[in-house]
């Protein structure tokens, strides 16, 4: 029988497999990834192992505005132990230049 330290252990490992998927997904016009950008608000697994999502993109008019979100359910549904993944996509708050990680805002020349 699991206990609950296995089980939370397990949601972590699998919250942290979920954020290295996201870091695949770059928005097209910017050479970091959305997670290094900012644009991913919460990432949650519940007890079934269903991921849940909140993200943003740069601008409520990006371009991509359907394929970035799909792309990061996409990504994390194909990951091992995730039975489905659900995406919200949010503009409260608006995304700004400093919810960049210092990774992603020195790679494009802000500090």
């Amino acid at each position: 029988m699991k206990t609950i330290n296995e089980d939370l252990q397990n949601i972590m490992l699998l919250e942290n497999q979920i954020m290295r998927a996201i870091k695949t997904v770059y928005d097209p016009e910017i050479p970091v990834d959305i997670y290094e950008l900012g644009l991913i608000y919460e990432i949650e697994v519940d007890e079934h192992k269903n991921a849940h999502i909140v993200m943003t993109l740069t601008s409520p008019n990006c371009p991509v505005a359907d394929s970035i979100p799909n792309e990061v359910k996409e990504r994390v549904e194909a990951i091992e132990g995730v039975n489905s993944a659900e995406v919200i996509l949010t503009f409260d708050p608006p995304w700004e230049k400093s919810m960049m990680s210092e990774e992603a805002q020195l790679e494009l020349g802000y500090l």
